[in-house]
């Protein structure tokens, strides 16, 4: 029934959008929409490492003149949500002019974590303007930016720690890249060549969207452009205020635990209440545990992130992702919090981990006001692992990076899926063969971890085994969560199977915790068992 009226209200919204053709409305989504795929496109193909060009590590959107975000491609959650914040840096920080470009990563001025890089370029529509007329901008996660360990994901108490923190700075004046900038960027990092070739894969990714706007200014002109933009927010606003005023009016709450920070053993607990009422909802994460020494705390941008990419999801409909959704949505997180951290807290985890159990919380909050739209949990984390060191055969340092995929949760009307990303990431794996030719790697084994998922009605996705055989000594780094507190199962379902991670060395298996840097041998395997979903509904065996 929600679901029907749901469409009603979209149908409505659709026939009375004020003044506006709502045929041409769907075209400057659409051209808007392109602008951004076209950028990944061109990111995706001309990138250096693996990690962008086969994982699509990336994501690419189009803002306005005020920095607000009007359309992306469907590239990473994480990324999209908290990129709007990147560019009000940006602009708050710099003055840009034509040919400019603005790079940033620093968490505590725009960025997320420090592997993110972020490239911001203006768009001046007409050459007598003043002020840029639009924003483009692209982020993409780099496998290495320095740090004290390979890869730049350590286990770390201090972002300092982390890597190289680059504020918003001008990369490119006037079209010439600054070389200065430029080199003091590749001497902070350990893989110089990947870095440069993958930057220059974003400056070129940037140019892109910065020409095809320029082109839709010539085709249609500044006013017009600027309008529909307007509208296209406006309408998002609308669509997300139709699904709240479906839900009855409430205060809804939920908590979970990620298991630990690395560092201790505590528990740390994520909580929030989400009040409805009429056609706004409060997101309130008052209750969630303080910041924490390990580098599990996330950073403000990440908590919209996730608050953006969960009602956008329960929307149930096409809503253009853009500003508008979260016009409608208040978010209170308690600065110093484990979800809006305070410098100089260490933030690497947070945005490929936290990231993933806000959203753990706030399913499982709506899913007490709209059940029948909320799948149990996924898998819960990224399964972050890092392999770094001196390759022999090839005669340069390397740095590996890969998130690996888990069990989706049940849905109310069907099973989860096996061995694939869910939420906050929306990465492919890199193929066995990439890693095989571009590292010292062997992969021993890949394959779904059968029977992981939870038990119920519906039965949750299994999550993967994967192992890498080391060929020779490197340093290697574990982030991953779910290892001590299970995905939940909803409406009677089952959890799904925690993940485990085990180093294999001389045919003798070693439990690994959660979050780990080990010195790894030649000869040694690192192998990955990913949770699976949770379950969802009553059978007769877990009635």
């Amino acid at each position: 029934m929600l679901k029907c009226k749901i469409l009603l209200n979209t149908i409505y919204l659709n026939q009375h959008l004020m003044n506006f053709d709502p045929i041409k409305l769907e075209l400057y989504k659409n051209l808007l929409t392109s602008v951004s795929e076209e950028m990944g496109v061109t990111l995706q193909r001309t990138a250096f490492s693996p990690n962008i060009k086969e994982r699509l590590d990336f994501s690419c959107a189009v803002f306005d003149g005020s920095g607000q975000m009007v359309a992306q491609a469907a590239h990473i959650p994480v990324h999209l949500g908290s990129m709007p914040l990147s560019v009000l840096a940006a602009i708050e920080h710099t003055e840009m002019e034509p040919g400019d470009m603005i790079v940033l990563n620093d968490p505590y001025r725009g960025g997320t974590h420090l592997p993110d890089i972020t490239l911001v370029a203006p768009v001046f529509g007409e050459e007598s303007a003043v002020c840029p007329t639009f924003y483009v901008a692209n982020r993409a996660h780099h496998a290495d930016v320095g740090g004290m360990t390979p890869g730049s994901m350590p286990l770390a108490t201090s972002v300092i720690q982390e890597g190289i923190r680059i504020p918003p700075v001008k990369l490119v004046r006037g079209g010439e890249l600054d070389s200065d900038m430029w080199e003091f960027i590749l001497a902070n990092v350990r893989t110089p060549t990947e870095r440069h070739g993958d930057m220059e894969a974003q400056l070129a990714a940037n140019r892109i969207g910065e020409r095809r706007l320029q082109e839709l200014v010539s085709k249609y002109g500044v006013p017009e452009i600027e309008s529909y933009m307007q509208a296209l927010c406006s309408y998002s606003s609308r669509m997300v205020r139709s699904f709240l005023r479906e839900i009855n009016d409430g205060i809804y709450t939920f908590s979970d635990y990620m298991d630990n920070d690395g560092i201790t053993d505590e528990p740390i607990e994520i909580r929030v209440s989400i009040e409805i009422k009429d056609d706004t909802a409060v997101v309130d994460f008052t209750g969630t545990s303080e910041q924490v020494r390990g580098s599990v705390n996330a950073i403000y941008a990440i908590a919209v992130s996730a608050v953006f990419y969960t009602f956008r999801c329960v929307a149930g409909v096409d809503v253009p992702s853009n500003a508008g959704c979260m016009e409608p949505i208040q978010i209170i997180a308690p600065e110093g919090s484990v979800i809006n951290a305070k410098f100089p807290a260490a933030v690497a985890g947070g945005n490929v981990e936290t990231s993933q159990r806000i959203v753990d919380v706030l399913f499982g909050t709506l899913a007490q006001a709209c059940p029948d739209l909320i799948p149990a949990a996924s898998s819960g984390t990224m399964n972050n692992i890092t392999i770094g060191g001196h390759d022999v055969l090839r005669g340069r340092d390397f740095t590996y990076y890969e998130t690996i995929a888990g069990g989706m949760g049940a849905r109310p009307t069907c099973d989860g899926i096996d061995a694939i990303h869910t939420h906050m990431t929306n990465t492919m794996n890199t193929p066995i063969e990439t890693i095989e030719t571009s590292y010292p790697l062997q992969v021993e084994s890949y394959s779904i971890r059968r029977g992981t998922g939870g038990a119920g009605e519906f039965q949750g996705g299994s999550g993967i085994v994967r192992s890498f055989r080391l060929l020779t000594d490197a340093e290697v780094t574990i982030l991953s969560e779910r290892r001590m507190f299970h995905p939940y199962g909803l409406q009677g379902g089952e959890s799904g199977q925690l993940g485990r991670n085990v180093l294999i060395r001389d045919e003798e298996e070693q439990l690994l915790e959660g979050k780990v840097t080990l010195s790894a041998r030649e000869g040694d395997v690192i192998q990955i068992e990913t949770p699976g979903g949770g379950g969802y509904g009553k059978t007769d065996n877990n009635s």
